[in-house]
């Protein structure tokens, strides 16, 4: 148990939250029929996205209500532009109790 868990009761990362390098990330969505999430807005989405990913807004009102309609029994692929939004939408993915979330390490910017 690290010294974290000691004092705050849980790790820094959920365990089921999975950072995959950009190389696994594309190994993985194209192996895979998967639920992939650009967390990004929707400027940022339309200005380019990965190939078949939906736009969910970490910073929009309705993040939670649109992260609901995703089955949370299959494995969610999140990312955004250099990692930070994503890791903090898999944290609170984690939290609605999705079985498995992998985020992009560095985001799309890892990714180009």
């Amino acid at each position: 148990m690290s010294f974290f868990q000691k004092i705050f009761g849980r790790s820094t990362t959920p365990e089921n939250v999975y950072v995959l390098t950009p190389m696994e990330f594309k190994s993985m969505i194209k192996s895979h029929d998967v639920q992939l999430v650009d967390v990004r807005t929707p400027l940022e989405y339309r200005k380019g996205h990965i190939d078949n990913a939906i736009n969910i807004d970490f910073y929009s009102t309705r993040f939670f209500k649109d992260m609901e309609r995703l089955n949370k029994s299959e494995p969610v692929f999140l990312y955004c532009r250099s990692g930070v939004r994503s890791r903090r939408a898999a944290e609170k993915l984690a939290l609605l109790s999705f079985s498995e979330i992998y985020d992009l390490q560095g985001g799309i910017i890892s990714w180009k």
